[in-house]
């Protein structure tokens, strides 16, 4: 066969794989979709500068505890306290909220239409236990204030268990939940993926691995992730003083290693 042949035979392959993946002639390749590492604040580095805002105390009700969010080697601690109050005094509350990358620096922007991965580990010490009402150490939410939580990961007791799980807040869609008390006590990596659409247009993937087994890893489509504006993450110590298990008590909760990804390409 004559090199001119083969050269003809070759562009008319390409040609058909192009026109069979619905591209016009002479179009590039697209790209796969990846992920692109947008967050990675280090304690010992950035501080609490890597966090929009911080919420320690917001009611002043226990000076002599702060500062109760700070750094602690290489991880991020929240000490919570009985004798500590949010500015609704039936509930406590030590949290932080979004990024700025670079540390003090743009906020990071979670936007309608994106997808994002957030992972982190995470020690929860038994004296973090879970309660008959609410008691979250993680959130998505709109900024601003009095705006209800998108989704949320939280301690709850279920028939007298004690569980972590997820759900997505409205109309209280749960994601996936898991038994807590094996989890105490020990360092445990959370992976977390959100589309974030109106409607039926979002998706959120809740993941759980302790020591390498994954303990959990649930997926929820066609939900509403979205309210207006943009989408932050929260995190820390935020529960109910109503809970009637006897569970509340000083406790505190440690984070390290937290990165925030953006699928990025077509």
């Amino acid at each position: 066969m004559t090199t001119s042949r083969r050269t003809f035979l070759r562009g008319a392959a390409l040609g058909g794989g192009l026109a069979a993946a619905g591209l016009p002639l002479g179009s590039p390749a697209m790209a796969a979709p990846t992920w692109q590492l947008r967050w990675s604040p280090v304690p010992s580095r950035d501080g609490l500068r890597a966090f929009e805002t911080i919420e320690d105390d917001r009611a002043d009700s226990h000076p002599s505890g702060q500062p109760h969010i700070l750094v602690e080697g290489d991880h991020y601690r929240w000490n919570m306290h009985m004798s500590d109050r949010d500015t609704s005094t039936d509930r406590q509350r030590q949290e932080v909220t979004g990024g700025r990358n670079p540390a003090g620096g743009a906020y990071l922007r979670m936007l309608s239409g994106e997808t994002w991965r957030l992972t982190y580990s995470m020690f929860i010490p038994n004296s973090l236990r879970a309660t008959t009402t609410f008691t979250h150490i993680m959130q998505t939410k709109q900024p601003g204030s009095g705006t209800s939580p998108i989704t949320v990961t939280s301690l709850r007791r279920v028939n007298g268990r004690q569980t972590i799980e997820h759900k997505v807040f409205e109309p209280n869609i749960l994601v996936g939940r898991t038994d807590l008390e094996p989890l105490h006590d020990k360092w445990i990596d959370i992976e977390y993926e959100m589309k974030i659409g109106n409607g039926s247009a979002g998706s959120v993937r809740w993941a759980v691995r302790s020591a390498g087994t994954t303990i959990v890893d649930a997926r929820r489509s066609g939900v509403d992730t979205f309210l207006a504006d943009r989408v932050r993450p929260k995190w820390g110590i935020y529960r109910s003083l109503g809970d009637t298990s006897g569970s509340l008590r000083d406790c505190h909760l440690l984070i390290r290693d937290l990165r925030a990804y953006q699928l990025t390409g077509s």
